[in-house]
């Protein structure tokens, strides 16, 4: 039982000396990565740096010793950065203590969310987002993200309460823009560029800021209007629960929710992704309880909510991480940072921050995915724009809750009109399939062949019944029989019980009879409680589709000849 709440136990049993090197480097690394890019997310959050920082340092440590993923990093991601700085700017009323009481409060809710998931064994909610909606959801969050940016970039103000509001303020700021800082600016986001080109999965940024921090303390730049991270406390975080409670905050339950559904989203895919290059697989289920357990850590040392990002992840990966053992190590390393380094970073100019987040973001606006949901399905990539405009327009926070909503309504929509399929033979063969996809299959004269393609439920039956009777009234033959093919339909309700009734009922009206073929025992069952047999006759699971054409067959041409005989 431990070792199942603690995968490190099981690692550890056959942890190399080879290993614990990988591991260390990758630690090492990890934290080089993840000290420039914590901060830079921090001030996306409208946080100090240290906030973000502390995420890495206290996230990671906890999820070393609960996640089933080797190779996951734990931290500050930036579309949940996004979320919780949007978000809270409407909740803190320019209170920065306040603010960040509430980003803690979040970590904290969000842990309860996590561990109430894991203990309801609601782990399938991930499947509740489509891929669709996520990619316009991850484009608008690139852009807005990217908005909030340009002004640091520019060394202007910016401003703006909404989208469109910050985008004209920033045009009618540009004629103030700082060429120094921005000059500035567009080499860090060069050499990053083709760092990552050059040496993808290196820890570059913290060279550019190691540089540029250089440059500000030794150089005349400070005087060209450069703005500073300024001083970061030193030491450890302070351990101790939020000040603020929920009563305390309108807004937090959803915000936190919001943070939940995309922190276990983007996590276990990345972690899922990892798994399969490394050759093992995660438990979708505890990585719900190492979230929860990281973010209550997190909400207990000041920080925000954290999830497991794919390019932070991808960093530990290249340089070589076999277990989270080297999650301990950047969190190690990150810690003596904290206690020894902390004088050193507040000359790190905001705009190199700016930059790097910049860079990071770039991997949100996927376009050639955006182009193949374009050719390939309209639909699909018309969800897609519809969250990306709703992150646009509402914020990341409804963006989120907008992007859930689709998905529900599309999956209701599609439960809600199954295909039902009109069945043909295949030429000299005992099978049936779909007559309309196949048009050279065999249609039996007098017999309408139909299989159902999903389960029947009340929210299906009344399209199901419309689908049923509208070919039956287009056809000019008229039918002897209907036979229901129900191997595909796993589930059957009482109203679709009922309804299959009804319809031996309207079609006996009509001398048509009807019988069902193939049906499952959970089916079965619920037909039996309804009384089903009693006009169908024996249900069973041992007769085909073909034994019922035969057999129909040979009853109309026995009632045929008997006919004639009289």
């Amino acid at each position: 039982m431990i070792s199942k709440l603690f995968p490190i136990i099981n690692w550890s049993k056959e942890y190399k000396t080879e290993d614990l090197k990988k591991d260390f480097i990758a630690g090492i690394t990890l934290a080089a990565y993840g000290i420039p890019v914590s901060m830079a997310y921090a001030t996306l959050a409208g946080l100090p740096p240290q906030y973000g920082i502390y995420g890495y340092l206290i996230g990671g440590l906890f999820y070393s010793l609960l996640g089933t993923s080797k190779q996951l990093a734990i931290g500050p991601t930036s579309a949940i950065s996004l979320l919780i700085g949007t978000t809270i700017a409407t909740m803190a009323n320019g209170d920065t203590q306040r603010w960040a009481d509430i980003a803690s409060l979040t970590a904290l809710v969000f842990s309860g969310l996590a561990i109430l998931a894991y203990l309801l064994r609601l782990s399938s909610i991930i499947n509740f987002i489509s891929e669709t909606v996520l990619v316009g959801f991850k484009a608008g969050a690139a852009i807005t993200i990217g908005l909030t940016q340009l002004p640091k970039l520019f060394g202007v103000k910016g401003g703006g309460k909404n989208f469109m509001d910050s985008i004209i303020t920033l045009f009618h700021q540009l004629p103030d823009t700082n060429i120094s800082v921005f000059l500035f600016g567009i080499i860090a986001i060069i050499i990053l560029l083709v760092a990552d080109k050059l040496a993808p999965g290196r820890p570059v940024a913290i060279l550019v800021v190691i540089v540029s921090i250089v440059l500000i303390s030794t150089t005349s730049l400070a005087s060209h209007g450069f703005t500073t991270v300024g001083v970061i406390p030193t030491g450890l975080p302070q351990l101790h629960l939020p000040t603020l409670r929920i009563k305390d905050v309108d807004g937090v339950l959803p915000l936190a929710l919001a943070c939940f559904l995309l922190s276990y989203i983007e996590s276990v895919s990345a972690a899922r992704t990892l798994a399969q290059k490394n050759g093992y697989i995660i438990n979708a289920r505890q990585e719900l309880l190492a979230l929860g357990v990281a973010n209550a850590a997190v909400a207990f040392g000041q920080g925000y909510p954290v999830a497991g990002g794919l390019s932070q992840s991808a960093v530990n990966d290249t340089a070589g991480a076999k277990t989270t053992i080297s999650l301990l190590f950047a969190s190690g390393t990150i810690a003596l940072c904290l206690l020894f380094l902390t004088g050193f970073l507040q000359n790190l100019p905001t705009v190199i921050l700016a930059s790097i987040v910049l860079v990071a973001i770039r991997g949100l606006f996927d376009l050639e995915e955006i182009k193949h949901l374009y050719k390939i399905n309209k639909k699909e990539f018309y969800v897609a724009m519809i969250a990306l405009i709703g992150v646009l327009i509402w914020g990341i926070l409804t963006g989120v809750l907008l992007a859930a909503i689709i998905t529900l309504l599309l999956l209701i929509k599609e439960a809600s009109r199954p295909n039902v399929a009109f069945l043909g033979r295949i030429p000299n063969t005992k099978r049936y399939t779909d007559i309309e996809r196949h048009p050279d299959n065999e249609s039996i004269q007098g017999i309408l062949l139909i299989r159902i393609e999903s389960s029947i439920f009340y929210f299906n039956v009344e399209y199901i019944k419309d689908q049923i009777w509208k070919k039956i009234n287009s056809e000019s033959d008229s039918f002897k029989a209907v036979i229901l093919d129900l191997n595909s339909s796993p589930r059957i309700d009482i109203t679709g019980a009922r309804f299959l009734k009804q319809l031996f009922i309207d079609l006996e009206a009509k001398n048509i009879s009807l019988k069902i073929a193939e049906a499952r025992s959970e089916v079965r069952d619920i037909l039996r409680s309804e009384n089903l047999e009693t006009l169908l006759g024996h249900i069973s699971r041992a007769v085909s589709v073909d034994d019922l054409v035969v057999n129909t067959i040979n009853s109309n041409l026995e009632a045929q000849t008997n006919k004639e005989n009289n």
